[in-house]
């Protein structure tokens, strides 16, 4: 080339083996009608294409050297392969639209110049100004009106369409904002603009004439489960996450116990909960505790065998510690940000990669839930072949209780509910595809949709998936780890039996065993989705509501009592733990925290042709 290239156009391709030629034809004939020969360059952005588009690209580059062909042998997805090509572009301005030429070319000359010139850093197309004259179908218009209305609401962007495939940027500007960008897909140039907004970037939106090209369709997993995630997991970064520090995250989660036992007021006595507590046997509350720390040790050794599996062996005394770490960021921080500090802790102290460390924490919850569902479902079925179906049928609905009293419980219970059942039907699915050589993740979710979307979210499913395959594919690992699950939650439910012995309730062993079996699995179910900090609330109430319905002669006072003073030496002995542990491995939980945030997977590398 005679003269340095200025400005590059990017082109993200994926199988158009019918229109990418006459594309780059096109945008080639453009450029040149108003920039200087050897000014500009056209990179085809091809997405790891099954189809002849890279074959057309290698020969399109090979015949003209102001096109550049750049592959992925993987799906990046259309931001991941628009990021990957621009970094790699030569241009000082750099441009993209969509492949099927669906906006006017002869507004091109406007989109580039305007950041050219140096007026703006950020330039789009747009179908919504009040003088554009697009033809937009209801099919179309309707889902994009109602996206960029959502992203105008929670975002705050002055853009009216965010999604219009025609864009320009300062390369200076683009490099600053690409490295914050997260999503790799549909979303990434609507967060781009976002984000430019934000940072006090120049941005222009001109009024351009379209006409919109092929079927169009919305799509389940990209326009629902995609676009709407993206919006809010965008809000929570710029506007939520900023002024969420250690100190307001604290302040709110002490708030929202403090409001939930206001509430509990309304209809209970604080003073009798609070003179049953008193009454309770401190032997035999420390004996209990006592019970608690031993299923620690356990913890530690089923983690050991998780990662063995996986390929990484370590130390049971090790990985004790990381799991009280752990568990002492869930009590601490809300949204079960604890759950990522083990990835961090393992990462940070023995180099075993976050991938490795989200796969065995996710095996971990597998096991978890379904041994409390276990233990609830057996325990229920033994309450009904003894004939007590009654009594669990007025426990469940709350009429032992009163519409009031139960209300809190109840919720507790359908929590409860959905998890035990979301845990046996994603194991269920995942055991199905196991023993099959067909894939029913990936069948799911694509029959609701042919987006490359909905290939990161099955990529996703099935990386999980494959990680619980993994320990279940072993029979003896898999034995292992299930009698150590059942083990800790027994444990678990021993020490909560031995604080209801300590109020002294006039109560068979049999009886006993059997509801607090039910009541603690069940309270446990409950505080699994983060609604309050450390399941706060949600234990108490489940617990409660389950003793009393199922012994009427236990007051809801002593119940309630019970179940405080049961998750109060847990958290005890968590926190105390998770102490120790940080002094011991030199730890700090705030750091842990921030640092997990930014733990990602490796992406797959792209090669430039």
């Amino acid at each position: 080339m005679s003269s340095p290239v200025e400005v590059s156009v990017v082109l993200p391709a994926y199988n158009e083996e019918n229109t990418i030629e006459r594309t780059v034809e096109v945008t080639l004939d453009t450029l040149a009608s108003f920039l200087p020969a050897g000014t500009f360059e056209v990179i085809v952005a091809e997405d790891g294409c099954d189809d002849r588009t890279p074959d057309i690209a290698d020969r399109l580059a090979d015949e003209d050297d102001r096109v550049r062909h750049i592959h992925s042998d993987e799906r990046l997805g259309r931001g991941g392969a628009l990021g990957y090509a621009f970094r790699r572009a030569s241009g000082d301005t750099l441009v993209y639209f969509d492949t099927d030429l669906a906006t006017d070319m002869r507004h091109l000359e406007e989109l580039v110049e305007s950041v050219r010139s140096g007026e703006y850093d950020v330039a789009t197309g747009s179908r919504w100004l009040p003088e554009n004259r697009a033809d937009r179908p209801a099919k179309r218009g309707v889902p994009s009106y109602g996206f960029n209305t959502l992203v105008r609401l929670f975002l705050r962007s002055d853009v009216q369409d965010h999604q219009c495939g025609f864009k320009a940027f300062d390369r200076a500007a683009l490099m600053d904002l690409l490295d914050d960008v997260e999503d790799d897909h549909w979303f990434w140039d609507t967060e781009l603009l976002v984000r430019a907004q934000r940072e006090g970037y120049r941005v222009k939106e001109f009024s351009v004439d379209w006409t919109p090209k092929g079927d169009s369709k919305v799509d389940v997993v990209r326009d629902v489960f995609g676009m709407g995630s993206q919006i809010v997991r965008t809000w929570w970064q710029l506007s939520v996450s900023p002024r969420l520090t250690r100190r307001v995250s604290l302040g709110v989660g002490s708030l929202l116990v403090f409001v939930a036992l206001a509430l509990m007021t309304v209809y209970l006595d604080p003073s009798e909960v609070l003179a049953r507590m008193s009454e309770a046997d401190p032997t035999l509350v420390a004996l209990a505790a006592v019970v608690y720390v031993f299923s620690w040790p356990l913890r530690g050794y089923r983690y050991r065998d998780i990662l063995g599996e996986i390929g990484y062996r370590e130390k049971t005394g090790f990985l004790t510690g990381a799991i009280f770490i752990s568990q002492t960021g869930n009590l601490v921080f809300p949204a079960r940000a604890g759950d990522a500090v083990r990835a961090y802790v393992v990462k940070a102290r023995r180099s075993i990669p976050y991938a490795s460390g989200f796969a065995s924490l996710a095996v971990e919850r597998v096991f978890d839930l379904l041994t409390i569902t276990l233990l609830a479902g057996t325990v229920m079925l033994g309450l009904v072949a003894t004939g007590q179906v009654t009594d669990v049928q007025s426990a469940l609905l709350g009429s032992a209780l009163g519409s009031e009293r139960a209300a809190s419980g109840q919720t507790a219970l359908y929590v409860a509910t959905g998890v035990g059942l979301a845990a046996i039907g994603s194991v269920a699915l995942i055991v199905a595809s196991a023993r099959s050589d067909r894939n029913y993740v990936r069948g799911a979710v694509t029959a609701i949709s042919n987006d490359s979307y909905a290939d990161y979210v099955a990529s996703v499913i099935e990386r999980f998936a494959g990680d619980v395959q993994t320990v279940a594919g072993d029979g003896r690992a898999f034995a292992r780890v299930g009698a150590s699950s059942l083990l800790i939650w027994s444990l678990d439910v021993l020490t909560a039996l031995l604080v209801f012995a300590a109020f002294d309730v006039n109560v068979s062993l049999v009886t006993l065993v059997a509801v607090g079996f039910f009541a603690v699995s069940v309270g446990n179910l409950a505080k699994v989705l983060p609604l309050s900090p450390g399941g706060v609330g949600l234990y108490e109430g489940a617990f409660s509501l389950l003793v009393v319905g199922l012994i009427p002669a236990v007051g809801w006072e002593v119940a309630l009592g019970a179940a405080i003073v049961d998750h109060a030496v847990k958290n005890v002995v968590t926190v105390l733990g998770g102490v120790i542990s940080m002094g011991w491995l030199n730890v700090s939980l705030t750091t842990a925290v921030e640092e997990s945030k930014s733990a990602s997977e490796a992406e797959p590398t792209p090669t430039d042709d």
